[in-house]
């Protein structure tokens, strides 16, 4: 009896060491490989396959990356957030721990038999030429690498950019800190009820619902089961092609 109680007291003074941080927590970073697309401006890193369009003006800079098949889930990845640092190649690695959003993705090749990183089920990351240069020298060009998911860190709330027409609206969703990545957005007319909007394409998404003249709210849902509610986000004259900002992850 008494060999079975200290067995429970060391587990539970194991459990609250992990709990603290005091044992390591290497065990969540995962393997995969990085490379680099595009110059040092960035220029061939915009618009993408998550549907950011320009990611200076939309908050993101350089720190991006394009997703791999395996990463980037048919799109349910855009907007999550990697730290990612060069492991285990000491001719090429720096020291640096980098932090990326996806908000591209890395098309598989099946026709090539050799450089075929970001076809299934490589893990891959295609970085900035500038965010790549911070884990590795150029001349690497692929390196080896650790990444984990990391909470993500944004400046104000999340942004709703509105697009479309009358009778189809497509709303672009950004700027989520957090998980990052939305898995369900909702929105509601001032007299409406909540309206359930489908993805598009990306962290694009849409609905038929006719709401021109009303004030408009939104229902964020984020892939950890977050959920967010920013009520009279844009004024009933709300116009498409404009930005609007809701409330915010913390």
């Amino acid at each position: 009896m008494a060999k079975s109680s200290n067995v429970a007291v060391v587990i539970t003074i194991l459990m609250l060491y992990r709990v603290m941080g005091i044992l390591g927590t290497d065990h969540s970073w995962e393997y995969g490989h990085a490379t680099f697309y595009g110059d040092m401006t960035g220029s061939e890193t915009m618009e993408g396959a998550c549907g950011y369009g320009n990611l200076f003006q939309e908050g993101y800079g350089l720190e991006t990356a394009a997703l791999s098949t395996a990463l980037f889930n048919d799109g349910l990845s855009c907007g999550a957030c990697f730290e990612i640092k060069c492991h285990n190649d000491p001719q090429w690695c720096l020291s640096e721990k980098i932090h990326v959003t996806a908000t591209n993705f890395c098309p598989p090749n099946y026709y090539k038999t050799h450089d075929i990183w970001c076809n299934p089920p490589q893990k891959h990351f295609d970085l900035s030429l500038p965010m790549f240069l911070k884990i590795a020298k150029y001349r690497a060009g692929v390196v080896p690498v650790q990444y984990r998911r990391i909470p993500c860190t944004k400046t104000g709330g999340i942004k709703f950019e509105i697009k479309g027409n009358p009778d189809w609206m497509l709303v672009l969703v950004y700027n989520v800190a957090g998980a990052g990545d939305v898995t369900d957005l909702k929105i509601k007319g001032c007299n409406t009820d909540w309206i359930q909007m489908s993805r598009n394409w990306g962290q694009n998404w849409q609905t038929s619902a006719k709401l021109q003249g009303q004030t408009l709210s939104f229902q964020v849902t984020v892939s950890d089961g977050r959920r967010l509610q920013s009520h009279n986000v844009t004024p009933a004259n709300w116009n498409y092609g404009q930005t609007y900002e809701g409330k915010q992850f913390h």
